[in-house]
């Protein structure tokens, strides 16, 4: 299936008028009480931008699943947001509310055609983990195989479509002011909206868990990657059953450490996960939060949670390989400078040499450091300057992968900090090898009609 008939299919309704005016009324209103609670602990000691931060997360709770999302962002983001904002976002990855019993049974009913006990020998109403968009049950089939149940939050298609009209009418506000136009707000908030909508329909989601796994095992680093089985027979567009899979999240350090698993292993899966589907197949796992992760018995890192997937067309990947080749592995700066300006990113060009240098600046500390050793604060403010410098506006799917390494960058942190990725025999010859082989391969994409 192509990403452009993936994404029709996905796309939500526009609600009417007055429900948006109803929602911006609630948000406008959840808002005020969050200020209200923080007004309210001002008198008490300690720091006031701790109490705000504290009272953000409930806000957003309250606000419903589309704001959920954007904290879940948050909570597996500290390089971007600092770790005590992350921290309390935390909450945010699997403990929202569940729903009604009553409202999941009527969607059973709905979805799969009978009552829970005469589809599964057993169905545990209380879900074992519930997010914003769906919560998960367990279960067991009358064959015996346990497994689990996603089941869609009944009702939150409306409510969802327009918090999302609310957001683009802000995205075009922020957009307004340079850094708005900088980090591409509406390209964000519409990728965001996309994605939200292939969430809502969970055979989507099936079939990118099918078609993901399948492009990665062919290599020797895909062996520690693990997706669970989907049911087809009990799968539509708002329940999803698959495979139970047990394991520990990717960032329960502890738990890992204790199962005796090298935590390099586990970072090494991830990074192929996202160069291998990103690059190579322009398919990637778009939602990469610590909810998602887990490690199993069989130190695998196990990927849940397909609803959000990232796609990037042949011509953008072929750039990124480039300019990941060119940095990374050739270290010719000149060359990477030359790719940015392909990518469309670049407002302001500068002579070659001096971009070059300013590259140069950039990304050599990058190779010589450990994770342990990096600042994460530090990098962002060096591509702060660079994108002023140069009036960088970011391609959308930049933006939706650099997401993606957001997330990573967490667990390399925690698991393998003093792993250098060029240095790494099997890693690197990896990388090496693949990036010849794309640049020998399709010089030509650059010239020929984008292929879907």
């Amino acid at each position: 299936m192509s990403s452009t008939k993936h994404r029709e299919v996905a796309k939500l309704d526009r609600v009417p008028l007055p429900i948006e005016a109803a929602r911006i009324g609630v948000t406008g209103w959840q808002l005020t009480r969050a200020g209200a609670r923080v007004v309210s602990k001002l008198p008490a000691r300690g720091p006031w931008q701790a109490k705000v931060i504290k009272e953000i997360p409930k806000a957003f709770e309250q606000l419903g699943p589309t704001y959920v999302k954007f904290g879940q962002i948050i909570a597996s983001s500290p390089g971007a947001f600092g770790e005590p904002m992350s921290r309390e976002f935390r909450s945010l990855l699997d403990s929202v509310p569940p729903a009604d019993p009553a409202e999941v049974h009527q969607l059973l009913r709905e979805e799969l055609g009978g009552e829970p006990h005469k589809l599964f020998k057993h169905f545990d109403d209380q879900p074992f983990a519930s997010a914003s968009i769906a919560q998960v049950h367990f279960a067991t089939l009358h064959s015996g195989e346990e497994v689990v149940v996603k089941i869609q939050r009944p009702g939150i298609r409306r409510r969802v479509a327009a918090d999302l009209q609310i957001l683009k009418r802000f995205a075009q506000l922020v957009e307004l002011a340079k850094m708005g136009r900088r980090l591409s707000a509406q390209d964000v908030v519409a990728d965001f909206s996309d994605n939200l909508a292939e969430e809502l329909d969970f055979r989507l989601e099936a079939q990118s868990m099918d078609a993901w796994v399948s492009h990665l095992k062919s290599s020797p680093l895909g062996r520690n990657i693990k997706v669970p089985d989907v049911h087809w027979s009990f799968t539509s567009e708002r329940v999803l059953t698959m495979e139970r899979v047990a394991g520990v999240r990717i960032d329960d350090v502890a738990a890992i450490r204790k199962m005796g698993f090298d935590g390099t292993e586990l970072v090494k899966a991830l990074l192929f996960s996202t160069f291998e589907g990103g690059l190579r197949h322009g398919l990637f796992h778009g939602d990469l939060h610590a909810g998602n992760l887990l490690v199993n018995d069989e130190g695998q890192v196990v990927f849940l949670d397909f609803g959000i997937m990232g796609r990037i067309d042949p011509r953008t990947r072929w750039l990124l390989r480039e300019l990941v080749y060119a940095l990374l592995v050739k270290k010719d700066h000149a060359a990477a400078g030359k790719i940015v300006v392909l990518l469309g990113a670049v407002g302001t060009v500068k002579p070659e040499a001096e971009a070059a240098k300013d590259l140069e600046a950039f990304a050599q500390p990058l190779s010589m450091k450990s994770l342990g050793d990096m600042s994460y604060a530090d990098i962002g403010k060096q591509l702060g300057t660079l994108a002023e410098a140069y009036d960088v506006k970011l391609p959308r799917e930049l933006v939706l992968i650099g997401k993606q390494f957001l997330y990573v960058e967490r667990y390399m942190k925690l698991l393998a900090p003093n792993w250098q990725m060029m240095n790494d025999p099997q890693f690197s010859g990896y990388f090496a090898n693949f990036m010849v082989e794309v640049s020998r391969e399709h010089r030509s994409d650059l010239d020929a009609p984008e292929k879907v």
